[in-house]
Order: structure tokens, then C-alpha cells, then sequence
């Protein structure tokens, strides 16, 4: 049996899913994750613990020639790193797949992601004049991580986007989210999805979080203070992770359309009960698969793009904003508990699912 998901437990999140709730119900999206888990003790740089990993997604999946993704990019706070975003921001997209890691292994990241696309899309690198700008992301993973170790590897990110995959998505301590915490509790990996009809046709929206960020006091649940009533076992005194949050669409936009649904992720994890902490990198991006064409170097002058009317955004705001803070709840029910490396031998507990239930019980939230 998979782990539990939010609505597994009865959560009520507002909101009709995709088929498997997850990022990858944008059709041809594919996620791939390596995870490593080794060692046990106190840090020593270089030689573990190892609790960590990569994250890839494909938006496009791995189709033999590259194609304009078109995207748009927010950051809340920046305090953290997102690569290739200026060319988002002047060019409208991206061509690469996203990974998301460690802090410090953005470099390697960066460099395994571009070989693969070197390899995979070889006849276009040989032919054309070609450069590669991959967007890689990050959250910082070490209280759990012999972080400075920079134990992430070529193979370990070349793994992770040879596997990807679509379907079902695992969640909490998997990939990139491998040592997060988030609101103190053990974090990582979440997802989520929504399904929304434009002009009589159905499309879908996507999340996937990287969820390392918040105080246990300001944690949330479908407005339910939970936090406050789940005090044991606190870490921190103040906020020092991130969140990483990828949107995905196959609802056709322009990029200045997708940079407005970016903004939404902020939104999204406000509901959660982050203000968005001065240590928090707070950085989002979101891509739609449609309006498929050739790179600008094979295409024609004059180029045409569908595009939804401005007018209908409402309710695509209200589903981002629903599978962000969803995708955040996922992560904590998915994750389990691990024990801390610096400083060592602390707790990070997962959140307690019948505790949870209690104080939602108590709210007459189910």
C-alpha cells in the first residue's frame, strides 16, 4: 500500500483532482527522483549522513527535439536559487528539464542536466549554434544532510531524469525533498492537481513543491491552527529553509500570463500560514505545455500562439492556489521521521496523522 495522502485522511480540500492528483496529470509531463539515505551520527564533511537527492521534471517528457516551454517566474523572497530565470523572464521560456536538489549541489545539477541535453538532443547541438541554460532549484538540506559533503553526483542526476516517469508521483522523503523539514515537521516532496474547463475543454494544472519553510506556530490546515495545538518537539527559533514551488499547465498562455500564475504559488503557501520568513527562498515558477513549435533558431519570422482570454483566469488562480497549499499538506502526511545530523541526534518528526485528525476534529473540519 502507497503512503497516505491528505485526502486519504479525510482532509477536505476543495477542488476536483486529476487522476492521480499530481503534477504529472499535465499530459506528457514526466518526474523522476534519486534518493540517497546512508550513514547514521554526527556530520562528518565529506562522509555522511547522506539524506538526500535530485528531483527532475520533464515538462515535455523526453521527446527526441527540444521545444519552447513557455514559462513564467516569482520570486516572494530570495533567498535561495533558481537558474535560467532571466531568460524566462526576457524570453518567455525554457528548454531544459527542472531539477531540484541541495543548496550545494546546484553546480553539479547544472552540469549533469546540461550533458544530458547535449546527449539527448545531439543532432540539434551538432547542427545549430546551440547553448543550454538548465533551471535547477534548491533547498537547503542540512540539518538532516552532510550537506557540505556535495555528495550528489553526475549519475545521481542523470538517473533521475532517465527514470522520470508519468503516473503516480511518490511524496515526502523522496528526491530533492530527501532531508527537508517544513513548518518543523519533516518536509519534502508534495504534489497535487486540479482539473478546470476553458471553452468546453478539459485541462489540467499541475503542482509539485519542494516544501523545506515555516514555524510550527504558523502552520495551518484548511484554516485550522494546528500548529499551535502540535508545540512538542520544536527546532528552531527562527525560519531558515525554503520552498521550491513547480506549476505546470497544459492550458495554453503567454508568458506574462504564466508569470501571473506563478504569483499565485505565494498565495497558495500563505494558506498554510507562511508570511513568506526573511531566510525563506521563496521562488516559483510555472510552464504550459501547449503552443508546441520549433526553437527560434529553426523557426519561421512569424509566429502564431493560442491564448486564453485574461477573463478566465479567476478560476485557474483559485486552482493553483488550492494544489499549491495542497501539495505543501501532502509533503508533511507522506514524510517520515529522521533524526538530525547538525545538531545531531534531535528528532524531526513526522507529523502525527491521528493528532492531526483530533485537532481538525475539534474545528469541525471533517
Amino acid at each position: 500500500m502507497g503512503k497516505k495522502r491528505a485526502r486519504d485522511l479525510g482532509l477536505p480540500f476543495p477542488g476536483v483532482t486529476g487522476e492521480n492528483n499530481a503534477l504529472t496529470d499535465v499530459p506528457g509531463v514526466e518526474i523522476g527522483f534519486t534518493t540517497i539515505i546512508e550513514g547514521e551520527g554526527p556530520v562528518q564533511i565529506g562522509k555522511g549522513p547522506i539524506r538526500t537527492g535530485v528531483t527532475a521534471i520533464l515538462p515535455r517528457g523526453k521527446k527526441n527535439m527540444m521545444q519552447p516551454i513557455w514559462a513564467g517566474f516569482y520570486s516572494l523572497n530570495g533567498n535561495g536559487e533558481m537558474t535560467g530565470v532571466h531568460w524566462v523572464n526576457d524570453a518567455g521560456y525554457f528548454l531544459s528539464p527542472i531539477c531540484i536538489t541541495n543548496t550545494h549541489s546546484v553546480g553539479m545539477a547544472h552540469h549533469a542536466t546540461t550533458k544530458w541535453m547535449i546527449n539527448h538532443y545531439g543532432e540539434q547541438f551538432s547542427n545549430e549554434h546551440l547553448w543550454s541554460m538548465p533551471v535547477i532549484a534548491e533547498t537547503y538540506d542540512g540539518v538532516l544532510n552532510d550537506i557540505n559533503g556535495q555528495h550528489i553526483s553526475e549519475e545521481h542526476v542523470l538517473s533521475a531524469i532517465y527514470n522520470a516517469k508519468t503516473g503516480p508521483v511518490a511524496e515526502g522523503n523522496v528526491g530533492g525533498g530527501t532531508g527537508m523539514i517544513c513548518y518543523e515537521f519533516k518536509g519534502g516532496t508534495g504534489t497535487s492537481s486540479r482539473v478546470v474547463t476553458i471553452d468546453g475543454q478539459t485541462h489540467h494544472i499541475g503542482v509539485l513543491v519542494q516544501a523545506n519553510f515555516g514555524l510550527r506556530e504558523w502552520l495551518t490546515i484548511l484554516g485550522v491552527p494546528v500548529g499551535k495545538h502540535m508545540m512538542k518537539e520544536k527546532l528552531l527559533d527562527k525560519e531558515q529553509g525554503s520552498i521550491i514551488v513547480i506549476i505546470g499547465t497544459d492550458i495554453p498562455m503567454l508568458p506574462h500570463q504564466l508569470r501571473r500564475v506563478a504569483k499565485r504559488a505565494a498565495i497558495g503557501i500563505g494558506r498554510s500560514g507562511s508570511p513568506g520568513g526573511n531566510s525563506s527562498g521563496d521562488i516559483f515558477l510555472a510552464f504550459s505545455t501547449a503552443n508546441e513549435m520549433d526553437i527560434p533558431q529553426s523557426a519561421p519570422e512569424k509566429l502564431k500562439m493560442e491564448f486564453v482570454n485574461d477573463e478566465v483566469f479567476d478560476p485557474i488562480y483559485e486552482a493553483v492556489c488550492q494544489a499549491v497549499d495542497e501539495s505543501v499538506v501532502n509533503a508533511l502526511i507522506a514524510a517520515e521521521t529522521m533524526t538530525t545530523v547538525k545538531p545531531n541526534g534531535h528528532m524531526v518528526e513526522a507529523i502525527d496523522h491521528q493528532d492531526l485528525l483530533r485537532i481538525m476534529k475539534e474545528y469541525n473540519r471533517i
